[in-house]
């Protein structure tokens, strides 16, 4: 998961949030999602927003705490879109 943040966007502007993910299933990111009581509407695709309480009990039960950059590389195994692009964008002649 990223770090916190202030999104103005959103229907809680002063609240910090964080982003979700799983290096390893979609089923494993609802799982953990569940075991924090995040509701079902909290899941976007391919993530879920945490507020900062739900992200400690999180890092408590071992989410790992990366930066932006790390959160999206290690969404690639449950992005079949983003490993596809990336695995186009490396081959020769392209």
């Amino acid at each position: 998961m990223d770090g916190l943040r202030r999104y103005d966007g959103s229907r809680w502007p002063d609240r910090l949030w964080c982003h979700m993910v799983s290096d390893h299933s979609l089923d494993e990111l609802h799982e953990m999602a569940r075991a924090l009581g995040v509701p079902p509407r909290g899941f976007h695709r391919d993530h879920y927003d945490l507020d900062d309480v739900r992200r400690a009990m999180a890092v408590e039960r071992g989410a790992v705490e990366v930066g932006s950059k790390e959160l999206v590389l290690r969404m690639v195994p449950t992005r079949p879109s983003i490993a596809a692009r990336r695995a186009s964008a490396r081959r020769p002649g392209r």
